[in-house]
């Protein structure tokens, strides 16, 4: 059997990941920038909360310094993740919730906004 075009392959694997993109969409499963983003807001958001009732910055510098170790360790400047960090941390301490609507999901009586988080 001779192999495939590169052409070929790459046309089934594009038809391929349409599917399973699609599979997801209808099962309505994130994905791991959706749990990445919910995951690093609930940290901005209760970190912040905490400082503000202790009336200290402690908990988002530490969570910063985490942040700054782990991505330092991959190789990404530190002032340039300080930077990100900053900006996020500004957008998530003042924004309800995270990320762009996903209107291909719609409402359902099992994903309602009014769940808590």
């Amino acid at each position: 059997m001779a192999r495939k075009t590169k052409k070929q392959r790459l046309e089934e694997q594009r038809v391929r990941q349409a599917a399973v993109r699609d599979g997801a969409r209808k099962r309505r499963r994130p994905d791991r920038d959706d749990l990445a983003r919910m995951l690093l807001w609930l940290a901005i958001r209760d970190a912040h909360t905490e400082a503000a009732k202790k009336r200290s910055q402690r908990p988002l510098d530490l969570l910063c310094g985490i942040l700054v170790d782990g991505l330092k360790t991959q190789g990404f400047d530190a002032k340039e993740i300080e930077d990100v960090y900053a900006k996020l941390e500004a957008k998530y301490r003042t924004q309800e919730m995270p990320g762009r609507i996903k209107r291909h999901l719609g409402r359902s009586s099992d994903n309602s906004a009014a769940s808590g988080i």
